[in-house]
């Protein structure tokens, strides 16, 4: 009854001398469309069936993984087609057109649609552009794959069209249909920027990766965010992006955590980048804001180098990250942007090809790109959703813009709220620390960042040594304060408002000595009207390659300061550069490439949990396949300050090459009798396979056994045609025991057949094994069950070496 009835839509239809099998269904219903179509075979009437139409249906949709508003030009989407149940379709078209198009020319398509199932789906005879079904069935879902067009092809129309029994269901402007544009150009990269001065920014990291949202396959122990590392830099030069391959710094961060290669290739492209952004890992991956701040760094930018980028790992995972590529800080009126928020989704760097977690190595060869993770990658994937929905956000970054240096010269005037960002300031609250946080002494307050009348703020910070109950958040470790210059009145009605200093200029020279300066604008002026006579430029003396001759070396800036080797007390912080260029007369560079000073941190505050870091992880406790590995630290406070309920040892899982796996034999059979009765012969015995060798196990013995044997001389002449009597003799009287066999005489109450033949030998070589069958063919009532049962002959066979 759900057959398409032929009488209906074959009546005008022609033939069609091109199908090499049965029509779809599809191509039978919209075989009507196909008249009057050109020689080139397009199908210009598509969209104008004549046949029964149902409009405002919500039976069936047609959907694009991740439910994207526009496309990348190039890239590929799983689009599906599905039926709610308990609906169900038997025929259907699916077709990619430009807006507007007519569909009777080659440049009307957009993109290319590939198979997935050729046992689902196959491309429309008559139409090659279209995808149909390959046979008429009761179905509830298809998927295909579609490349977007190239750049430039404007927005498409992804149609769906739906046979069920005879009805066709085809919307222009519904489920069936889904509408893509190409990604606005302007959400890339300027490739100029016309802001004036420069910008001071902030980016704070909020990690969202918990158990709570992430449950599937969730990583207790290990889980985290590695060192975040990045840089704001000019368009010539690319930290990571979709569709590019990974470098040799993205690849350590990807898979091991380690942001040192990426800062070596970061501060290698000198003039390219104007700072590098480095924040803190963070263990575990999600804790509380009353807990931890979250992880933030500030770096700056200017009309060159007005991008900023970074990356960070989302660990334990084969070579998952989060990040932003090429933020574009400049905005299209010539200033800079104010705040930027955005939800991350993890990117597969394309080095390793696991597909959860905790997955082994295993290298991507050849090398694969960059590209976001879905929700359909695979069923094991921790983010897996067989409905193809979006993977929900596991990070959150905002970077904030704090200040701006020199004349701005963007034709859009501040708000209000514009301004009050650049020059809030924090207030002080109070102290309500509960007796269950343990802290350090503050630190001495900080110099206030106004040296005159402008308003500034000075700061002191405290270590938070232990909480002892974690349900009771402990507020704040840093406190401020606003502040003034010596002699100032926070009341002086003719104060002026100074900006902070923006980060110094490079050195005026590349060799020897030379002067570098710093900026800062007014803010606010005097309320009284009065000119503000703050300076807003200060120069310092510098120096980059202290001799220059044929012998001195070109070197980089030096690079920011690394956090204090100790949290509190005295310790020691580093700075490096880079060797630009070695000397001309091909000597040694004798520069200082790495500098060491002292840093103090607030006073050590005695309490039950000061631990010492991490040490590394211990080698695997196995050799080979899974095992574990350990980390320690140490107490460093006094046991008698109280008991301390830290975990001093962390253990996680390790995976090391399977281990190898010798080959087991079974038994050796008895020795087989003598294949001669007389002179010299031989004997053999056997034995089989019972587990094959892995992983470079020990490979398999012989199989087989020979050995020489000899019954008796043979006698020659007449002795030697009484033997071949007496052999006569023997041959009857086995074939006469045969036939009692038959008869009961060695069954008793069993009447058997006659033996089966050699099955084939088990191996072509090197000593394998054959057996026959000799099964019972009818059992007497009054017989024994014990006595009457199937029989089997095993030999050795090709026992030849291989």
């Amino acid at each position: 009854a759900e057959h398409i009835p032929v009488s209906l839509h074959f009546s005008s239809l022609p033939f069609t001398p091109g199908w090499s099998c049965p029509p779809s269904a599809a191509e039978v219903y919209f075989s009507s469309w196909q008249l009057g179509l050109t020689a080139d075979g397009y199908c210009s009437r598509v969209l104008r069936a004549q046949s029964n139409r149902k409009e405002g249906n919500s039976e069936f949709r047609l959907r694009v993984e991740g439910d994207p508003e526009s496309y990348h030009p190039g890239s590929t989407y799983r689009v599906t087609v599905t039926a709610a149940s308990p609906s169900y379709f038997r025929g259907f078209t699916l077709i990619a057109m430009k807006d507007g198009a007519e569909g009777d020319k080659d440049e009307d398509y957009a993109g290319n649609f590939q198979i997935i199932d050729e046992e689902e789906t196959q491309f429309m005879t008559n139409c090659p552009p279209a995808v149909t079904e390959s046979t008429p069935r009761r179905r509830t879902s298809i998927q295909v794959f579609w490349t977007a067009p190239p750049s430039g092809s404007g927005c498409v129309f992804l149609k769906a069209s739906i046979v069920q029994k005879r009805i066709i269901y085809f919307q222009d402007e519904g489920l069936l249909t889904k509408k893509l544009c190409e990604k606005d150009t302007t959400d890339k990269p300027l490739l100029d920027c016309c802001a004036c001065g420069t910008a001071k920014y902030r980016v704070t990291f909020y990690g969202n990766w918990s158990e709570k949202i992430h449950p599937k396959d969730y990583p207790r122990r290990a889980n985290h965010w590695s060192a975040i590392i990045g840089a704001s830099h000019s368009k010539n030069y690319v930290l990571w992006e979709y569709g590019g391959f990974a470098s040799e710094g993205v690849k350590q961060v990807a898979e091991l955590g380690s942001p040192v290669k990426m800062e070596e290739e970061i501060r290698q492209k000198g003039d390219e980048v104007l700072t590098v952004i480095k924040m803190k890992a963070q263990w575990p991956a999600w804790q509380p804001l009353n807990v931890r701040a979250a992880p933030s760094a500030e770096f700056s930018v200017d009309r060159t180098r007005h991008l900023m980028s970074f990356l960070t790992m989302l660990g334990p995972s084969p070579d998952w990250n989060v990040g932003l590529s090429a933020e574009d800080l400049c905005t299209k009126e010539c200033g800079w942007v104010q705040k930027v928020v955005q939800d991350l989704i993890p990117w597969d760097a394309g080095t390793d090809s696991g597909v959860s977690y905790e997955s082994p190595n295993k290298p991507s060869v050849p090398q694969e790109k960059i590209r976001p993770l879905t929700s359909l990658d695979h069923p094991q994937s921790p983010f897996y959703d067989p409905e193809g929905g979006a993977i929900t956000p596991v990070a959150r970054v905002m970077v904030e813009r704090i200040a701006r240096k020199g004349e701005q010269c963007n034709i859009v005037p501040d708000n209000v709220d514009d301004i009050v960002a650049d020059i809030a300031q924090e207030e002080k609250e109070e102290d309500d620390t509960p007796e269950t946080c343990i802290y350090s002494n503050w630190s001495p307050w900080s110099a206030c960042s106004s040296a005159t009348c402008e308003k500034g703020k000075r700061m002191r910070q405290r270590m938070l040594k232990a909480q002892l109950d974690l349900s009771v958040p402990c507020p704040h470790t840093q406190d401020f304060e606003p502040c003034m210059g010596p002699g100032c009145s926070d009341e002086d009605a003719s104060t002026c408002m100074m900006s902070e200093w923006i980060t110094w200029a490079p050195c005026s020279v590349s060799c020897g000595a030379g002067t570098r300066s710093r900026e800062r604008y007014v803010k606010q002026f005097p309320d009284d009207g009065s000119i503000c006579t703050l300076p807003t430029e200060e120069t310092e003396n510098c120096v980059v390659n202290e001799e220059c001759s044929p012998s001195s070396c070109l070197v980089t800036e030096w690079g920011e300061w690394d956090v204090c080797s100790a949290t509190c007390g005295l310790g020691m912080k580093r700075r490096e550069r880079m060797v630009k260029m070695p000397p001309a007369d091909g000597s040694i560079c004798g520069a200082e490439v790495l500098e060491v000073e002292k840093c103090m941190m607030p006073e050590c505050h005695t309490i039950p949990c000061l631990l010492t870091p991490w040490s590394d992880w211990s080698d695997c406790s196995v050799t080979c396949g899974k095992g574990l590995r350990t980390r320690q630290r140490m107490l460093k406070s006094p046991v008698e300050l109280g008991e301390c309920t830290e975990e001093l040892e962390q253990v996680e899982k390790c995976m090391l090459p399977e281990c190898p796996i010798d080959c087991v034999m079974t038994e050796w059979s008895e020795w087989s009798e003598c294949n001669k009765s007389c002179g010299k012969g031989h004997t053999i015995r056997t034995r089989m396979v019972m587990l094959e060798p892995q992983f470079g196990g020990d490979p398999c013995p012989e199989a087989i056994q020979r050995k020489k044997c000899k019954i008796r001389k043979c006698n020659r002449g007449q002795g030697n045609s009484d033997e071949k009597k007496r052999r006569k003799e023997q041959r009857e009287k086995r074939r006469s025991k045969q036939g009692r066999a038959e008869g009961n005489s060695e069954h008793p109450g069993c009447r058997m057949r006659p033996w089966s033949s050699w099955t084939e030998c088990t191996k072509i070589c090197g000593g394998g094994i054959q057996e026959r069958l000799m099964t019972v063919k009818q059992k007497i009532k009054t017989a024994q069950l014990s006595s009457c049962k199937d029989r089997k002959e095993i030999r050795a066979c090709n026992v030849h070496p291989c």
